[in-house]
């Protein structure tokens, strides 16, 4: 039921984190996987481990910047001339240059955000859902957060941009089901991730985000992979549209 042999999947941000346990854990159903983020030496780093392991896909390196439509476009004709067909879109690679109240983000940190967590996706759902509709099947998933579902005093911007991927996932999926392309979103709490480092590396400021979760932690990447397999794999194959929350519980 979990079985991705033979598909092709693309990972942005994918060299470490979330991003990573993703494509790893993809690469053990035997999926081929792009690594990608910016930074090409640790996606390569990130691909020699996949390919280390005694796993039935492989890793392949293609390096974007999800703020450059070009660069989008370059990783999605790229995948298809190393790999073929793209079976799985995983919009994982986002931004988050500003902390603070929202009456003070500057225009161009507003404008990053919301330029690289919800247009980039964008972008490379419509590059890829006109060969997934021709075969009739595909899977695309975005990785949103459940700051998707609550207000902050500090990341507002990041957590409007999460709720419009949210809302991006249900209009694709509305729109192309009937295809059989499967869109949908995870929403991870927090993790012990490069990106969320300010909320769990003082052990005052971890203590206080772990305060309302009921597991009393914060999640690993290793976590994450597995929700994304299942949405991707035969076992998935009649969720649609939905947002799968992955946070210990917090949110309750």
């Amino acid at each position: 039921m979990f079985d991705l042999s033979g598909k092709n999947a693309i990972i942005t941000g994918s060299s470490k984190g979330i991003g990573k346990s993703i494509a790893v854990a993809m690469a053990q159903q035997g999926a081929n996987v792009v690594i990608s983020s910016r930074k090409a030496d640790v996606c390569e780093a990130t691909a020699a481990e996949i390919n280390a392991m005694d796993v039935p896909g492989k890793a392949i390196v293609i390096p974007c910047n999800i703020s450059d439509k070009t660069a989008l476009e370059m990783l999605v004709e790229e995948t298809r001339t190393q790999l073929g067909q793209i079976d799985i879109m995983v919009c994982n690679a986002a931004s988050n240059p500003f902390f603070g109240s929202i009456k003070d983000i500057p225009d161009d940190a507003f404008e990053k955000i919301m330029n690289n967590n919800i247009k980039s996706n964008h972008n490379l759902c419509q590059m890829v859902i006109p060969e997934m509709m021709e075969r009739k099947d595909g899977s695309i998933i975005i990785v949103s957060s459940i700051g998707g579902l609550n207000a902050s005093p500090v990341i507002g911007a990041y957590n409007i941009s999460k709720a419009a991927d949210i809302m991006l996932v249900k209009n694709y999926a509305l729109e192309f089901g009937q295809y059989n392309i499967r869109t949908n979103a995870i929403a991870p709490g927090l993790f012990r991730t490069d990106f969320a480092k300010a909320l769990w590396e003082n052990p005052e400021i971890l203590k206080q985000s772990t305060a309302t979760c009921p597991m009393k932690r914060i999640g690993e990447p290793d976590e994450i992979g597995g929700a994304a397999v299942f949405l991707a794999s035969q076992a998935g194959s009649f969720v649609n549209g939905h947002t799968l929350v992955i946070d210990g519980g917090t949110v309750v």
